[in-house]
């Protein structure tokens, strides 16, 4: 395996952290700038929503250009991005700021995917993919606790001031350690949404959407729930978001093996049904922490568990566009977080946080439906294609 893949697993990792890094201290940016919750909610939403439609338009438009030069000028733009925040004095400003950050972030994303890709030779490809990716998924979960503890310690400004320095060092990295590397023939849009007409793909597609729009409902606010449902303190607070990115990566791990030992779709319909069990029970466990953190535990777990297991499923369904499917899910993912943090955001302005994990579990009741049908669906496909061989 080339070492360079760890290095662009560091950069996924950087890029990553800032689009949820927020999401431990959204009441110190609301009252720092003046807004409420729902409002500054809405910086991950926008981060989310413009990350999930950026990557394959950006890709599409920048084709033809030579990889490393393109890596290395989304660098420059997702730093000047967090530069903004770091300087930036008003809502408005934060905003611009998330909007070119997440731009340019789903564009390095993808383009560490297709360095990676293209400087191992062809048995390591899928690993080094799936390396990459785990930067991705680790930056996730661990962003939120690293931006907590920065933030109560120096202020909400300084998380980013992190990301910049460390995009800087990305940038350095790039520079010195990769070769050029040529563009390949891009998938067009309307191509990749084409592979949308197969139901089975579809309707996993939605369950990944539905199941992190479910979570996000709740994690995206955990904060303030922690705060007024269990009156913890800044402390306590950052103890539970790294427990909770503790288990969260371990889950991720956890999944991938079970997947392939018990099979995708036992694991999506397992995984999405503990998942909601954990999620409605969250808000009667609040008079005790202990029993609290065990629910915790396992909601965290389960919610990076069912990835790979989509992944798998993905590419068993539709091996002939696999490629595709990752990327899409990749969007379905973004969109997900973008919608949940949307919706957690209109529940505390309606009603109260507490409700944020009712409200985040019929979601995720929602996902197991759609889970259901698409495997439905395959089953009807193949007996379709067993009748057809019969005649």
């Amino acid at each position: 395996m080339d070492k360079r893949v760890y290095l662009l697993t560091i950069v996924s990792f950087v890029v990553g952290m800032v689009e949820l890094i927020i999401g431990g201290i959204l009441d110190i940016v609301a009252d720092d700038l003046k807004i409420s919750l729902g409002q500054a909610g809405q910086l991950i939403t926008v981060f989310s929503l413009v990350f999930a439609i950026a990557a394959p338009v950006l890709m599409t438009m920048t084709a033809k250009m030579e990889r490393k030069k393109l890596t290395l000028l989304s660098l420059v733009v997702f730093f000047l991005g967090n530069l903004a925040a770091v300087f930036g004095s008003s809502f408005s400003t934060l905003m611009i700021a998330r909007i070119v950050s997440a731009a340019s972030g789903s564009l390095l994303v993808v383009l560490c995917v297709t360095l990676a890709a293209g400087i191992v030779d062809k048995q390591y490809r899928a690993r080094a993919i799936g390396i990459v990716f785990m930067g991705v998924s680790g930056s996730l979960v661990l962003g939120v606790p690293a931006g907590l503890m920065l933030g109560n310690a120096f202020g909400w400004r300084a998380p980013f001031m992190l990301i910049a320095g460390l995009t800087i060092l990305s940038f350095i990295g790039v520079y010195f350690f990769m070769g050029e590397i040529a563009p390949k023939s891009s998938v067009s849009i309307k191509e990749q949404l084409a592979a949308l007409k197969n139901k089975s793909i579809l309707f996993a597609q939605l369950t990944t959407f539905l199941f992190l729009a479910g979570h996000l409902t709740l994690y995206g606010y955990l904060t303030p729930f922690l705060k007024t449902s269990l009156g913890l303190d800044g402390a306590w607070i950052s103890i539970v978001y790294l427990v909770f990115g503790i288990a969260a990566v371990s889950g991720g791990g956890i999944g991938g093996a079970l997947a392939d030992k018990l099979g995708a779709k036992t694991m999506i319909v397992s995984v999405t049904i503990v998942f909601a069990a954990a999620i409605f029970a969250i808000p009667h466990t609040t008079f005790s922490f202990p029993l609290f953190l065990m629910v915790m535990v396992v909601w965290s777990a389960m919610s990076w568990a069912i990835t790979p297991a989509i992944q798998s499923y993905l590419i068993e369904t539709a091996p002939e566009t696999s490629e595709i499917q990752q990327s899409l899910n990749n969007s379905a993912l973004h969109f997900g977080i973008a919608f949940g943090s949307f919706i957690g955001g209109l529940v505390i302005e309606r009603s109260t946080v507490g409700n944020n994990p009712v409200v985040g579990g019929i979601i995720v009741i929602l996902a197991l439906g759609a889970a259901v049908i698409s495997m439905g669906k395959n089953k009807e496909e193949a007996l379709e294609l067993n009748r057809k061989s019969s005649l």
